[in-house]
């Protein structure tokens, strides 16, 4: 278990399971699969994180010339700068568009505080809202000790109500799962008008838990994610309350 998972257990033990996997499984445009049940992963709690953080390029300032060839640089202090109006706040959250075997489907998601239920339909919980992209970033636990009740998961991220900035984060989003190595995938694509991308698809195939890499990036929310998708839900303009940092 890493550091800072340690810092924190007291706040999310109820969700804890297994211990923190020390390698991972990258998926790509060639390698977009990964079974969860072959790799002895389909018990237990399953962990998805999304991290992410600004470009550094965003924070401004010229580059400091070469000390070799301007040797004096050294002695002079920094030129402090301002962030310029490149500079973009941007909120990333979390979603689980999903689908239980008896029909039922909904989503999990910071927009309009639908944060699900572990240990009940549908058996997917979010543990909170990130609006700063701080370290721990934000986690979805699915209880895949009710992967039988499970169809399918759609794993999705989006930009709330800002400036479409995906190409401008460094983000990621990784799958803890109960055994063997962590799943991640990157959404480093450059697609800087899309507000949404649908990340990953899980799967239950005749029992099987198959994760499938998306990296779907769309212009709109979670309207056109589910219409892409077939979902099927009814869909209705959300806001968040204002929070001070």
């Amino acid at each position: 278990m890493g550091f800072w998972d340690g810092l924190f257990r007291g706040r999310s033990a109820q969700y804890e399971a297994g211990s923190a996997a020390t390698n991972s499984i990258e998926l790509t445009k060639r390698n977009r699969t990964v079974s969860l049940t072959k790799q002895g992963a389909a018990t237990g709690h399953l962990r998805i994180n999304l991290s992410w953080r600004m470009r550094t390029s965003d924070f401004g300032g010229p580059p400091r010339p070469s000390l070799l060839r301007h040797p004096l640089q050294a002695l002079k202090p920094d030129v402090v700068q301002a962030h310029t109006q490149s500079m973009v706040n941007v909120d990333l959250d979390l979603g689980v568009l999903y689908e239980l075997q008896d029909g039922a489907k909904g989503v999990v998601q910071p927009l309009g505080g639908f944060f699900g239920e572990l240990n009940g339909p549908p058996y997917v919980k979010l543990s909170g809202d990130d609006r700063f992209g701080s370290g721990t970033g934000e986690t979805v636990y699915v209880n895949l000790d009710h992967r039988d009740a499970i169809k399918r998961l759609l794993v999705f991220v989006y930009i709330y109500d800002q400036t479409p900035a995906f190409d401008r984060t460094h983000a990621i989003v990784t799958l803890y799962p109960s055994n063997g190595p962590r799943i991640e995938i990157g959404l480093d694509e450059r697609h800087p008008q899309a507000r949404s991308c649908a990340v990953v698809l899980i799967e239950n195939n005749k029992g099987e838990l198959i994760v499938r890499r998306e990296a779907r990036f769309v212009y709109g929310f979670q309207a056109e994610l589910d219409r892409l998708y077939g979902w099927g839900l009814q869909w209705g303009r959300g806001y968040k309350s204002k929070v001070e940092r």
